[in-house]
This record gives structure tokens, C-alpha cells and sequence, in this order.
């Protein structure tokens, strides 16, 4: 654990959920099984699962980044995949819908994500899930993880209609926050350019959470840093 003493009392948390509190690689691998294994001709190695999901990372990032819209990505994605992965055509709102059905599905948590949730309830702390994605998506997960039960209220940037880390995702975000007060309110999530960018965006404190301890190669810096959940409570309960 990094800058392992709390600047000030927090009572209002935000969290992230893909590769926060629940496992979102888990859960597109499975997606990407099933998907795979109704289209004819194809297989899905560790090759072509490898290709798709830097190709997708990177769709993500230029929607963070706002050069590309929610609705070019999930009507296209699929279609430019396979073209240039197999050369083939295949029905892109077809598979996206398939796709997001399986990726729905897959709701298993980060180690430590209950615990963590249940133990900052008990302690009084309000709880905020922000999160990119598709709601239906997201909403299913939450529901099927029983982690929706923990928060106050549930921020995904469909619904809001803008994406993490615009400034403008967090207005909303903090104009439907009842007696919302920015300093002592803090961002958690795994992803600097989209949680740890986004906070520093909305002027409110973050906290990386880098379970595999990756190099910060951004010029984004977190107030602080943890590498497992576990950390979190220890920082904001002590």
C-alpha cells in the first residue's frame, strides 16, 4: 500500500465495478466462449481472444477520450472485428445483442469486493457505484452479484450520457448526490484514465486500485494507491 494515511474524513465513496468490485475479464472470456461458439468456421484461441480485447480497449478509449460515440461503437464493433480478424461478414447488431446478453452474465467478484462493501455500510459511509457501460449490462451484474443492495444510488454512463472521465458524467453524478460535498467525497476504481482522470476532472480525491502493480505510465497521480480491497477499509475505517 502506497500514501497509506487518509488526507481527510470521507463520507461519500464512488466506486468503479469492471476490475474493481466485479471481474470483468472473467466475465468476457465467458462472453466471448459462448459468442464464438455459434459463429461456424471460427475458433476463439488465446490468440484471437488477445487481438479482440486490445482491439476493444482501445474502441473504449476513444469514446473515453470523446472521438468516438457509444452508439458507432456498439453498432460496429463486432462487424469491423471480423472483417479484419477473418475477412468475413457477420451481423453486428446481431452478435452485439448476443454478446451483451453473455457479458451480462458474468458477475464474478473481485476478492475481497463483499467484505469490503458490507464492512463500509455498517461503518455509515454512502456508497456510489460510477461506472462506464451499458446499463442493462451492468444493472444484471450488480443485481446477480448482489452488490446493488450496498448502494445508494447506481451512476452508468448510458444513462447519464456521457462517459467517464468527462467532467460533465460527474455533475450528474454529484447533482443527484443529496448534500453532495466534493471534499469529502472519493473516486475508487482501477482505471487512471478513466477513474483516477476522472476525479482529478470533478476536483475529488481517488484511489488506484492496482492489484497487479502496474507502472502509472500516464500523467494522471492518484491520492492514493492500494493493491488489494482489503486496503481500502483499512485507509478509510482507521
Amino acid at each position: 500500500m502506497e500514501e497509506n494515511k487518509m488526507k481527510k474524513k470521507y463520507q461519500t465513496l464512488l466506486f468503479d465495478i469492471d476490475d474493481t468490485l466485479l471481474d470483468f475479464g472473467a466475465a468476457e472470456n465467458e462472453a466471448l466462449e459462448k459468442l464464438f461458439s455459434r459463429v461456424d468456421g471460427v475458433k476463439l484461441t488465446d490468440t484471437i481472444k488477445k487481438d479482440y480485447k486490445k482491439f476493444n480497449q482501445s474502441l473504449w478509449k476513444s469514446m473515453e477520450q470523446g472521438k468516438l460515440s457509444r452508439e458507432k461503437l456498439l453498432s460496429t464493433r463486432f462487424t469491423e472485428f471480423f472483417n479484419q480478424e477473418f475477412g468475413i461478414e457477420v451481423d453486428n447488431n446481431k452478435m452485439s445483442e448476443q454478446y451483451l446478453t453473455y457479458l451480462s452474465q458474468g458477475h464474478q467478484e473481485v476478492t475481497g469486493a463483499h467484505q469490503l462493501l458490507n464492512e463500509l455500510q455498517q461503518q455509515s459511509f454512502k456508497l456510489f457505484v460510477v461506472t462506464n457501460g451499458v446499463e442493462r449490462v451492468q444493472t444484471k451484474r450488480l443485481a446477480d452479484s448482489h452488490f446493488d443492495a450496498y448502494f445508494t444510488d447506481i451512476f452508468i454512463s448510458e444513462q447519464t450520457g456521457y462517459q467517464k472521465p468527462n467532467k460533465k458524467f460527474f455533475n450528474y453524478v454529484f447533482n443527484k448526490i443529496s448534500d453532495f460535498d466534493s471534499d469529502n467525497s472519493l473516486i475508487i476504481g482501477d482505471s487512471l484514465t478513466s477513474d483516477i482522470a476522472g476525479g482529478i476532472n470533478a476536483g475529488i480525491d481517488t484511489v488506484w486500485f492496482n492489484p497487479e502493480h502496474k507502472r502509472n505510465l500516464t500523467n494522471y497521480s492518484a491520492d492514493y494507491t492500494v493493491h488489494r480491497l482489503s486496503e481500502i477499509k483499512n485507509l478509510l475505517i482507521n
